[in-house]
């Protein structure tokens, strides 16, 4: 229970699935977690659970920040008021996205492109940018992207969620390949079909579920937390010699052959 303690995390997304999930996750296990999200409301409700769920003696700080990631400044705002909370970012996680373009690829047009690329690829870079100097000043630090199985293998009329998925794998190898000689690692976790409200079109269903479970050998519904399990070992120093990786969370939905 002690995997994070006096480490300094920062979770985009985590009004709710999985970036709360890890929030709770890193709390847990000892880290001051600043957690951002659009909706005041939400993520401050997100914050008062962590910290019921979490509350003992281990259990770091929850620090509630209303961010819009689609502007450069509140990405600024958000790092400040981190730092000026807590001192550091030691642990960075990419999860908020969106996919506002689920269509038939020629249905899509110009302004969904820009803003699936604002929120699911460029807002990465600009806290990557924002919080990596400090990290390799430090020595030390873990960035963990929450990516998707569909930057692996494209989504079904779903070209701009795949697109940005894939290009955000491709940033993770090419931040670990540079941040890495100063100490900081940077990983990327593929989740499948995940109880989130993001991907309820294909698990609220009862028969379209049935049809994706079937395509997995581990038949459930995967859950927000065990996600989040994943990125509280990739945050430690307990990966300590793991970077550059694509940690596939899917039941086993994608097997080697789909790669070959």
């Amino acid at each position: 229970m002690e995997a994070l303690k006096n480490k300094v995390a920062l979770v985009t997304g985590a009004s709710r699935g999985i970036g709360k999930a890890i929030a709770h996750a890193f709390a847990r296990e000892g880290a001051n977690v600043a957690i951002c999200g659009r909706k005041p409301d939400t993520l401050e409700q997100a914050a008062r659970e962590c910290e019921t769920n979490c509350g003992n003696g281990l259990a770091g700080k929850v620090l509630p920040v209303v961010c819009h990631l689609g502007h450069a400044s509140e990405i600024q705002r958000l790092v400040e008021t981190t730092l000026r909370e807590f001192g550091r970012v030691d642990i960075l996680v990419n999860n908020a996205a969106t996919n506002i373009a689920q269509k038939p690829v020629l249905q899509v047009d110009e302004a969904q492109f820009d803003k699936m690329v604002e929120i699911n690829l460029k807002s990465a870079f600009r806290l990557i940018q924002a919080a990596a100097p400090a990290m390799c000043a430090r020595g030390w630090g873990s960035i963990i992207n929450i990516a998707s199985i569909s930057g692996l293998r494209p989504q079904y009329q779903g070209m701009l969620y795949s697109m940005t998925k894939a290009a955000l794998i491709m940033m993770t190898k090419s931040y670990a390949q540079e941040l890495g000689p100063s100490g900081v690692r940077v990983n990327a976790i593929a989740p499948g079909l995940i109880r989130t409200v993001l991907s309820e079109y294909y698990w609220k269903d009862p028969g379209r579920l049935e049809q994706s479970l079937a395509r997995q050998p581990i038949r459930h519904l995967g859950e927000p937390e065990e996600v989040a399990e994943t990125a509280v070992l990739l945050a430690g120093d307990g990966a300590s010699y793991i970077t550059g990786q694509v940690f596939v969370v899917d039941g086993g939905r994608l097997s080697p052959i789909d790669f070959l």
